[in-house]
């Protein structure tokens, strides 16, 4: 029996089936952005200003992340709140399991970064497998979204990695690395739109690259303007990014433009 079609949503006479996660369109960047902005500041509100620390925090949100994940698993299409909570929280968990490593455990920056890298280079691997293809417009079984969200937890642990990387180690501060990694993503999007840039590789580097790009712009923004930011704290920061979020969210289920029906297999 196919396991497979018992969890996909049924095929129309078409021949088509909803994906499970959005179009890429602009919305879809903007709440990846504030997302991942608000990961950064809200996982340091957590363990820094409530003084519950990383491994308390790191317990809390993984568990957290399991209950919205179980949610989002047991929608068979795209639903854009279920979805972007989960985002959220995968942005929350990436930064706590880089910082962890960093912090609680002494492992250099440079070393996560790496180790990172090879562990999502190995999701691809047994992603494509399986699968034949990391394409985003296929997300309609359970088994290539588990592959998906496994994906994105490295990516954002990744990007915490080696943003803090550039920003800390090399030096260059919260302003300079997120003109550094905009510059990079705006690099690419021309590489897609005029030079042929394959959609899939263009897609997941840019994905990587906009958690480094909201965690600078975060961190300029919450940190203390002794450590160089603007000293607008995690509170303000976190709910700012939460309102862009919450709004486009409704925006985008009050439309329906980001839904997306795929061929089924």
């Amino acid at each position: 029996m196919n396991t497979e079609a018992l969890t996909a949503e049924p095929t129309t006479q078409d021949g088509l089936r909803p994906n499970r996660i959005p179009q890429v369109t602009a919305g879809f960047w903007l709440i990846k952005l504030m997302a991942v902005t608000m990961g950064e500041t809200a996982a340091d509100y957590l363990a820094v200003n409530l003084g519950l620390g990383l491994t308390t925090t790191s317990l809390l949100m993984t568990a957290v992340l399991v209950v919205a994940l179980a949610l989002q698993f047991s929608r068979r299409r795209y639903v854009p709140w279920s979805y972007w909570l989960a985002v959220v929280l995968v942005s929350i968990v990436g930064t706590l399991i880089s910082d962890n490593l960093v912090d609680n455990l002494g492992v250099s920056l440079l070393t996560c970064t790496v180790a990172f890298s090879v562990l999502l280079a190995l999701t691809f691997w047994l992603w494509f497998r399986k699968e034949g293809t990391l394409s985003i417009h296929s997300i309609t079984t359970t088994r290539r979204e588990a592959f998906y969200w496994l994906a994105i937890l490295f990516t954002f642990a990744l990007g915490t990695a080696v943003g803090d990387l550039v920003s800390e180690q090399f030096g260059l501060g919260y302003l300079a690395t997120g003109i550094l990694f905009g510059a990079i993503i705006l690099s690419l999007a021309i590489g897609y739109f005029f030079l042929g840039l394959d959609a899939i590789l263009g897609f997941w580097l840019v994905y990587i690259l906009t958690r480094p790009l909201g965690a600078s712009f975060g961190d300029l923004l919450s940190q203390p303007v002794a450590y160089g930011g603007l000293g607008f704290g995690t509170v303000i920061t976190s709910l700012l990014f939460l309102g862009v979020i919450v709004a486009v969210v409704v925006w985008m289920t009050l439309t329906g433009r980001d839904q997306e029906m795929v061929a089924a297999r």
